[in-house]
Order: C-alpha cells, then sequence, then structure tokens
C-alpha cells in the first residue's frame, strides 16, 4: 500500500474560500473533442459549486450536486432539462482538492477542458490565480453512519471519522490485466497537503483495447497515445507514467471530484475498490440524503422563514387549497424549503380512497407548484406581477403520501427570464422522495390574473 503523508499538520480550513481572481482554461473535450472555454469565477458564500452552459440561449445554470448528475460512460455528467456538461470530475476534483467552496464556472461547450486529462490545468490556473477566505464558516458534513455501496467486485463505502477531512483509501484491481497494471492500494489524506503534487498530476487512463472501442464509437477520436494515458502489453504507448501507481492516483482524483457532488466538504473515511463513476454517484446520492434529511431535521424545529400570514400576503390560494403550512428556509430567490402537515382532516380524503387514504398526487404536484410559485414570489413580491403555472415536466410520482406525514417541499432555481421562470421540485417525506417535478411559470401582472 502507498501511503501518501507529509511531516506537515493537517491544514482544517474553517472558513469558506473563493478564487481571488477569475481564470480561463480552455481546450478541447476528452471524449468530444469539442473546443470549450471554461471561465472560472469568484462566488459569494454558500453559493457552492454551479456550472452555466453560456453557449446556449438563455444561458443554462447547473449546480454541481448529484440531483443533477445523469449516468454517463467513463464520466460524470450534468444535465438541467436538455441542457448538459460532460466530464466534470476533473474540474471538480481541483476544486475540492484546493478547498474552493463557492465558484461559477461558466462553459462555452458541452464538455469540460481535458488538457492531459489530469486536474493540473485547473489546479495550475487556480493557484495562479489564488483563493480569498470569506467570512461565513465552512459547512461541512461528517458522515455519520456508514454507508456501503457494492455491485460484483467493485465496492465503495463512507464512514464516520473523528479527523477532519475526508481520507481515501482505495484498491485499485483489473484482474485478467493485471499483468499490465498491477494491484495498487494507495491511502490519502487531504488535509495533509498533498493533492497538488501527489494526485492532481494523475492522469485519466485506459487499456490499449479500451481506447480503441472508444475511438470505434467516435470518442476521443482527436486524441493520440501521446496526449493521454493508454496502457498496452508493454506498459504505456508513446508515453511514460507520472507516478509507479498513477492509475490508482487517478482513480482517488476521481473519487474527491464525484463526491463533491453531495455538495458540502465532507468528513470521514472512503474506502473503495474497482469503484467507478456509477458507484461513487450512487455513494453521493446516499451522502447527499443523508445531509438533507440531517438539515430537515434540524429546519422543521427552526423558526418559519414565512408563517401561514407571509404565505397568504403572496400567495392568491385560499385554504383548502393552499398547500403550504409554512417556509422553513429560503436561499433568496434561489433555493426555498416548505411544509405541508397532511392530517386525516383534508377534506379531499372524505372521498379519495376513503377506506385506505393517500393524498391525491395531483395535489402533491399542486403543492409542489405552489412552492415554486412562493419562491418567484419573494423576488416578485414588490413588482405587482404573480407567478402562475404554465408547464409540468417530467412528473414523478415516487411514493404514496398518508395522513400524518410531514411533506418536504423543496424548489430549486433552474433559470428565469422577464417573462417566465424554471424550478425543479422535490417533494419528500423522511429521506424519500415522494414527487418531483420540473415546473414552468409565466410570471402576469397581478390584475391579469
Amino acid at each position: 500500500m502507498t501511503v501518501l503523508q507529509t511531516t506537515t499538520t493537517p491544514a482544517v480550513e474553517t472558513r469558506q474560500r473563493t478564487l481571488a481572481s477569475e481564470v480561463v482554461v480552455s481546450g478541447r473535450g476528452l471524449l468530444s473533442g469539442v473546443m470549450a472555454e471554461a471561465r472560472i469565477l469568484p462566488a459569494e458564500a454558500d453559493s457552492g459549486i454551479a456550472f452555466e452552459r453560456v453557449d446556449l440561449d438563455p444561458p443554462v445554470r447547473i449546480p454541481a450536486t448529484v440531483d443533477h448528475a445523469v449516468p454517463r460512460s467513463r464520466r460524470t455528467a450534468l444535465r438541467s432539462g436538455e441542457a448538459s456538461i460532460d466530464t466534470v470530475e476533473h474540474c471538480l476534483s481541483a476544486l475540492a482538492g484546493l478547498g474552493i467552496d463557492n465558484a461559477l464556472i461558466r462553459l462555452s461547450g458541452p464538455e469540460l477542458p481535458c488538457g492531459d486529462g489530469s486536474a493540473l490545468p485547473y489546479v495550475d490556473a487556480v493557484t495562479d490565480a489564488g483563493v480569498t477566505d470569506l467570512e461565513p464558516p465552512r459547512r461541512v458534513f461528517c458522515i455519520r453512519e456508514p454507508v456501503v455501496i457494492e455491485e460484483g467486485r467493485s465496492m465503495i463505502a463512507a464512514l464516520p471519522s473523528d479527523q477532519p477531512g475526508l481520507k481515501v483509501v482505495y484498491e485499485l484491481d483489473y484482474g485478467e490485466h493485471s499483468d499490465r497494471i498491477g494491484r495498487q492500494t494507495i491511502s490519502f489524506d487531504p488535509c495533509q497537503l498533498d493533492y497538488r503534487r501527489d494526485i492532481a498530476p494523475a492522469r485519466t487512463f485506459s487499456l490499449q483495447e479500451e481506447a480503441e472501442s472508444l475511438q470505434a464509437q467516435g470518442l476521443g477520436t482527436h486524441l493520440s497515445p501521446r496526449d493521454v494515458l493508454v496502457i498496452g502489453p508493454s506498459g504505456p504507448i508513446e508515453n511514460a507514467f507520472r507516478f509507479a501507481d498513477e492509475p490508482v492516483r487517478h482513480k482517488v482524483l476521481d473519487v474527491l471530484g464525484d463526491l463533491s457532488l453531495v455538495g458540502r466538504p465532507l468528513q470521514g473515511s472512503i474506502v473503495a475498490t474497482r469503484s467507478g463513476h456509477a458507484l461513487n454517484r450512487m455513494l453521493a446520492v446516499r451522502l447527499r440524503e443523508q445531509m438533507l434529511a440531517e438539515e430537515r431535521t434540524a429546519l422543521t424545529v427552526s423558526e418559519a422563514v414565512m408563517d401561514a400570514r407571509a404565505i397568504l400576503r403572496l400567495m392568491p390560494h385560499r385554504y383548502p387549497m393552499l398547500l403550504v403550512d409554512r417556509v422553513i428556509e429560503a436561499d433568496g430567490d434561489r433555493r426555498a424549503v416548505g411544509l405541508k402537515n397532511v392530517t386525516i382532516n383534508e377534506p379531499f380524503f372524505e372521498g379519495h380512497y376513503p377506506g385506505t387514504p393517500i393524498m391525491p398526487g395531483v395535489l402533491l404536484v399542486e403543492a409542489m407548484a405552489q412552492m415554486g410559485g412562493l419562491l418567484l414570489s419573494r423576488k416578485l413580491e414588490h413588482t405587482g406581477k404573480i407567478a402562475v403555472l404554465l408547464s409540468l415536466d417530467r412528473v414523478k410520482l415516487r411514493r404514496p403520501v398518508v395522513p400524518g406525514d410531514q411533506v418536504l417541499l423543496e424548489v430549486e432555481a433552474i433559470r428565469g427570464t422577464a417573462r417566465t421562470g424554471d424550478v425543479q421540485a422535490r417533494a419528500l417525506v423522511g429521506d424519500k422522495v415522494a414527487a418531483e417535478a420540473r415546473i414552468r411559470f409565466m410570471l402576469v401582472d397581478a390584475d391579469d390574473r
């Protein structure tokens, strides 16, 4: 096992950080070969990491959270509506490795520039720009419950730890191809300040037959073995390893990038064997569920951001059609969380499966739409306009809501213009998603409704 460490005392960042100035990374995408420019800008505290496709009209912003992750082969991708961004993991790994909490990456193409297949292009750019501390403290999520994801011979687990930072122990085992890539194991702790030197330079790699298969599918056709790390029967083709165990170091690089999609710096230990982007993403989903459930537990006992009277002032609905009891969290006009307490006294239970009461799915969707309207209304309160439901997309009803349930309504603004607003909405009971939808509103004069 390779153990990476220094004699330096682990650095525990207590305040949020962003870039000191804007940086630009340009180049072709790893698989698409499309030229793109990524402009990484400083961002305010608590805004997190987000991407924005500026080549689209209108531009589409996609938060770097696993809620927006979509399955892709050999890479991590994010999507919002029809807009997607491929191969985000190297950029995200660099930002996580350098302790950047808040940044906006404006991208002029469908895929991040790949450079040499490592995180160095992003690390070098951010290092040259420098970082700056922000006033609010870092919001670290401490892993409290073990999570294990297994698939065949592959496994990744997250474990609690009292030590600061996120430690990663990774075992790479290529099985029948171990003659080309021997069994490699590494233990890495980012708090030891070694990311820049020991992880960032490790390049993405593939066996020769894997590279040939990808190019036969039209992917990575612009690349030669000199551009990335292609391993043949005798070792790297037209290239050389930067480290004797470069492949396993790149796996750690990917894990750090993929798990940054939880949306917060993590404290705990990750143990992985043969894990790839798919398993990493599954773990990020489970950890984000843990984190959000913990936050919701704290929120439900806190004071309301908006009580019933404030909601009635903004909303045209009245009981029994007003389906939001209170708003418990609001991040400007970007995100809000509300509550709907479902009781047996709801009027719809009298006629909707009275023997087995279930909240009608259309009313669950209506509750999400009302929460989306409230999010937009905070911005529209003094404009004389209101948000009117225009369309629903990708509606999914995932589990029944019954009397006694407390439904959390989460909405996040996706994009908006002077005339329309789009939100992504979820309804949750505990840590289980009951419904979700993409909802679009038309912003109209209040007198025209």
